[in-house]
């Protein structure tokens, strides 16, 4: 009788981790951040390599703008009050003029880097499903979430690291 319950004890619980595996291989929901499968890209980085090649030294001529600003702000608040009205307007007007300057390259800057994004998201994009649907199939994913918009999920359910091989693989 030991013998009859030991065999059917181990018999349920080799039924029960197949079933458990078997869940864990297809589960019927999982989540994936699109956005940071896409980013790990090798497409992308190739992609803000050109950016950054494109852009060469102007976001640190923006930086060393926007440090001359502040100096330049700075000096007038506190030398403002005993500077004569015509060095105090020279100073004021000179500011203005670096001010428009840096916002006209920032606007340059951030323009570039925006069509330089959409471009690539227009192009990656068909690549990108190809790559979510060959791993919600491959895994028998009923529902994909984005992961951004989900409060709690379990590492096991995000499929981000094989959305993103899956597309590297792709040609």
């Amino acid at each position: 009788m030991r013998k009859l319950t030991l065999a059917l004890g181990m018999a349920a619980a080799t039924f029960i981790g197949t079933a458990t595996a078997t869940a864990a291989q297809a589960a019927d929901i999982a989540v994936v951040d699109w956005q940071q499968a896409l980013l790990d890209t090798n497409a992308a980085k190739q992609s803000m390599n050109q950016l950054k090649n494109k852009l060469g030294n102007r976001p640190q001529q923006l930086q060393t703008m926007g440090q001359e600003l502040q100096q330049m702000q700075q000096r007038l608040q506190r030398d403002g009050a005993t500077l004569s009205d015509s060095a105090r307007n020279q100073q004021m007007q000179q500011f203005q003029t670096k001010g428009a300057e840096f916002q006209k390259l920032r606007a340059q800057l951030e323009e570039e880097r925006q069509t330089q994004e959409d471009q690539f998201l227009r192009s990656a994009r068909p690549r990108l499903d190809a790559a979510i649907k060959q791993v919600v199939q491959r895994h028998g994913v009923k529902v994909l979430v984005d992961r951004t918009g989900v409060i709690y999920a379990d590492d096991a359910l995000d499929l981000t690291g094989e959305v993103t091989q899956a597309y590297n693989a792709a040609k």
